[in-house]
Parts: C-alpha cells; sequence; structure tokens
C-alpha cells in the first residue's frame, strides 16, 4: 500500500506523529518519525518478523499440524518509510503498514477497544466464526489406533502420519489420537494408582475434543478398575463448541455400558456460574492441551524501566481494521497476573533495584520496548476451579516452548492456519480472522505459582511471628517421556528399529500434577 493511502499513526497525548519499531537485527529501536518520547499512544498494527527457515538439523519438536517443524512465510513488502532506516538495517524489517481486518464476527462489533484476551477468545470460540466452532472441526479422528510395532522407524511413521493428515483434510490430531488408547490408558493408570477408591470416582475433562480421551479412560477402567469403581464412576465433560460435544457423545457411545457414566456440559468452564454450589468431595480434573488456546493478555513498556501498560484494541476511525491501544494497569486479572509473574519491580529486592536502576540509564540510551503475554485466562479458570471444587486433584498436559514464533513478547504464541494442506504461521495475532489457530506454550512453572495463588497460599506472612504459610497443594512438573515411562506402556508406541513417536518427539511438551494435602482450613 502506498504511503499517502496509509493512515498515519495517532499519538493520544502528544501531535507529533512517530512511534518506535524494534530492528530485529540489532534489537536497538528505531524511531520513526519526530517528536519527544511519550506513553498511551496508539500505533498501527505493525508486522515484525523474520524468515524462519525449517534446516535439516533442527531438533524434531511437537506442534499442531503434522508434528513437524513448519516454516514461517514473511512478507518481504519494503516499509513506506525506509528513507528513515540505516542502509544496513532494512535487511531485517519486514514492516507491514496495513492495518489487521477484522472479520465480520462482531469482535469489535461497537466502537470502545477491547482486552487482547478477549480478542483471542472471539478468534477461537466466537459462536459463529471462531476457529473452533466450525462445523468441521480443526482436530482430527483417526478410523483405528496407529500400529507402531509394524512400522519400520521415524522415516515410516512420518509418511504414515503424512497421509492422515492428507486423508483427512484437518489442522492436526491430539497426542490422545495419535497414541490411543495408550496415551489416556497411561493418564487412567496415574488416577486408578493414586485416587481414593473408597468414595465415587469423578471425572471432569475440559476441553474433551472427540472424545477419545473419555472413551478410552472408561475403557482402561472397565477393563482394570474393581467393577465398582467403574459401575460408580462419573465422567463429565465440560465442553465450549457444540459440534465437539456432539462428537463426543457419539465417540464414547460406541460401548454402551459408558453412556450411564458419561455426560457432556456445552458450557465455558472458566464461568463459575456453571459449576454451581462448591463440591467439596475429591475429584479429578483433566486439561490436554488446554491451556494453549486459553485467552491470554498483552502488556507493554516502551523502554526497560518504564511501568508495564495494558494492551487493547481498537476500531480504527469507525472501520473493521484494528489498532493498539496502550493504557495503565487496571483491569484485576492483569494486575493479578503481573503480580504473579514478579513483573511487578515494586516488590524488588536490593540486588534487583541496582540491577534495576541501571537498566534505567541503559533505556535513556538505548530505549528497548518490551512485550509480555500473560495468561489471564488461565488464571481465571484455576481461580474458578478453586472454588467450585477445592479437593480436585489435577492433570494437565501441553507445550512447554514452541518453535517458530515470530510474534514478539515473552511467552508469545503461534498464530497458524491451515490451508490447501499447507500450514501458514503469521507474524501477527491480529492475523486470526477465525481461520487461524491461536496456541500459547505454558510456562509450567507460572502454571505452578498460579495454581497456589488460586488456592490461597500465599507467601508473605501476613502477621509478624505468625507461622510460616504452608502450601494447600502437592505438585509435580514432568516431561511427557517421564510421565508416559511412569504411568504407561512405553513398549506399545516403539516402532522396529526402537523409534518411539511418543518419547522422542515430544520435548517440548510436559505434564503437570497437583493434588490437594491435607494443610486445608
Amino acid at each position: 500500500m502506498a504511503a499517502n493511502s496509509t493512515p498515519a499513526p495517532r499519538l493520544r497525548s502528544a501531535p507529533a506523529p512517530y512511534y518506535y519499531i524494534s530492528d530485529l537485527a540489532s534489537g536497538i529501536p528505531i524511531r520513526v518519525g519526530y517528536g519527544p518520547a511519550q506513553i498511551g499512544f496508539s500505533i498501527l498494527s505493525l508486522n515484525l518478523c523474520t524468515r524462519i527457515g525449517s534446516g535439516s538439523n533442527a531438533p524434531h519438536l511437537f506442534r499442531k499440524g503434522t508434528g513437524t517443524r513448519a516454516t514461517a512465510a514473511a512478507s518481504t513488502m519494503a516499509p513506506a518509510f525506509s528513507a528513515h532506516i540505516p542502509a544496513l538495517r532494512r535487511g531485517a524489517l519486514c514492516v507491514r503498514w496495513v492495518p489487521a481486518a477484522l472479520f465480520s464476527s462482531g469482535m469489535l462489533a461497537g466502537d470502545k477497544p477491547i482486552l487482547v484476551r478477549d480478542f483471542v477468545r472471539s478468534a477461537l470460540y466466537d459462536p459463529n466464526h471462531g476457529y473452533f466452532s466450525k462445523r468441521a472441526g480443526p482436530v482430527g479422528v483417526l478410523d483405528a489406533s496407529i500400529r507402531f510395532n509394524q512400522l519400520e522407524g521415524r522415516s515410516a511413521y512420518m509418511q504414515h502420519l503424512d497421509k492422515l493428515y492428507k486423508k483427512h483434510d484437518i489442522a492436526w490430531f491430539t497426542p490422545v489420537e495419535l497414541f490411543k488408547p495408550w496415551y489416556a490408558y497411561a493418564i487412567a493408570a496415574s488416577i486408578l494408582r493414586t485416587a481414593n477408591l473408597s468414595v465415587p470416582l469423578k471425572i471432569y475433562e475440559i476441553g474433551g475434543g472427540s472424545g477419545t480421551c473419555a472413551k478410552c479412560i472408561l475403557d482402561y477402567m472397565m477393563l482394570n478398575a474393581p467393577p465398582k469403581v467403574y459401575n460408580d464412576m462419573k465422567y463429565i465433560s465440560v465442553e465450549i463448541s457444540s459440534y465437539l460435544a456432539e462428537k463426543q457423545l457419539e465417540t464414547v457411545g460406541e460401548v454402551q455400558s459408558h453412556l450411564s457414566k458419561f455426560s457432556v456440559e456445552h458450557r465455558d468452564a472458566t464461568y463459575r456460574s456453571g459449576w454451581g454450589r462448591k463440591d467439596p468431595h475429591p475429584c479429578w480434573v483433566l486439561m490436554l492441551e488446554v491451556l494453549d488456546n486459553l485467552p491470554h493478555d498483552l502488556v507493554y513498556s516502551p523502554d526497560q524501566v518504564s511501568p508495564w501498560m495494558e494492551v487493547w484494541i481498537e476500531k480504527i476511525n469507525g472501520s473493521s481494521q484494528a489498532s493498539e491501544v496502550y493504557k495503565p494497569l487496571q483491569d484485576p486479572l492483569i494486575s493479578r497476573c503481573v503480580e504473579i509473574t514478579g513483573m511487578n519491580e515494586d516488590k524488588a529486592s536490593v540486588s534487583e533495584k541496582l540491577a534495576f536502576a541501571a537498566k534505567g540509564v541503559l533505556s535513556k540510551v538505548l530505549p528497548k520496548p518490551r512485550r509480555a503475554w500473560l495468561p489471564t485466562g488461565c488464571l481465571k479458570l484455576m481461580d474458578t476451579l478453586h472454588q467450585a471444587l477445592p479437593s480436585m486433584s489435577l492433570i494437565a498436559s501441553d507445550f512447554s516452548y514452541l518453535p517458530d514464533v515470530s510474534i514478539p513478547g515473552d511467552r508469545a504464541p503461534l498464530v497458524s492456519s491451515k490451508k490447501d494442506g499447507k500450514t501458514s504461521d503469521h507474524c501477527n495475532y491480529l492475523d486470526a480472522q477465525g481461520d487461524a489457530d491461536i496456541f500459547f506454550p505454558t510456562d509450567f512453572r507460572l502454571l505452578e505459582q498460579i495454581d497456589h495463588h488460586c488456592s490461597g497460599f500465599s507467601k508473605e506472612q501476613k502477621n509478624p511471628g505468625a507461622f510460616k504459610p504452608v502450601k494447600k497443594r502437592r505438585t509435580i512438573i514432568l516431561d511427557t517421556a517421564a510421565f508416559m515411562e511412569e504411568f504407561g506402556l512405553p513398549l506399545k508406541t516403539r516402532t522396529k528399529d526402537g523409534y518411539n513417536p511418543l518419547l522422542e518427539d515430544f520435548k517440548n511438551t510436559k505434564f503437570y500434577l497437583s493434588v490437594p494435602t491435607h494443610n486445608r482450613k
């Protein structure tokens, strides 16, 4: 787009039309335009990205899609303000002047700005246009289990996987689907090994996909648990997608005896009202690849020392295009997340304050903008679960790291779409228009902190001389391979030459286990 046809960046508190972008080669901010630094301005949706290759010697990491590292395409459009950029830096920049056009799903139905988490939620779960609300569905279901012991090795497995993706024409297969029934069997075994079987077993699964995990766990209990445990158990799926809710009933219904134990509640698990009265009895909550699709918020700071600000999204001059707006922290969920993560420098130690002072000097010479993604959706969900199910035991699995992320910021997501069998990664989260998945890496140590925080534990002693606070949860973080070796049957997913995709291809996924202690009021 020509420069003269593009709306100019708008400042909220100064007339000077300029903003900073980060030079990807050196990390040094480049000032575009002129004027003194200001806080609280709105900028157009810049699309800063790098060209990412898929080198043959790159580590094999799992991601949604084909299970391999995908190449992210990047725009090569020259920026209209290239005259302001030193020649040596131009090659490292990829700037998109055109603001993201939002699809007409009501994401920005009014003229009021919305938080980033509301944008993410609409892009994924809008009833009419959201990624997970489409009838076809992005999640695949295998007709039959893969017989790994009949495959020669990794090459044969990847060829088989490629055929499956072409045959089903879907976005991805979940691990529980690729490794059925063994993946879910390991989860069932971990529950059976540690559950109090003197009370009826109750399992909640949040975001149960096609229902494969539920069916396999019920199968395992029917085959391995004492008859009374299976006969008295309840398995409740909490599913936000109406299509997947129907699919789960169909999948579990393949075994007639399961239907009396299984039910689906079509609702949003983060809303406290959907859970009814507090249930003090023991239960299990499963969240398999749920955390990565929970809404996140974004915070921003123009340099190393300025306070963090909330990122909001608003329409530009009443159009369907969007820009970011930065405001002081005021949202309760964002403020709590900032506190839990320790991003608030007000509570820093002496050494941290000295380092902070040094950053202050550096920021005046080389200001470097900061962006961080906060799991506010996870915080809201954990809040709800601890309020509704205070005696729950939790099993969660997800990505601890995502390859090829080009969107800036700590804990930044991958935004990925699939068209004509080809997966493409986007460089701007605003590109998600209902046809793209937005999935985030999970910081499992932060998840542990959020879990303790929502259970009522606080590191700080409220009263001088009082007893030291005691944690109300016992937690452990395990690599997927460690979890499967402890509770599963790894031999069942091993190929002829010894290659085991479940143990070797999921280096960037982990399990989080959390159970209540006796230290409860």
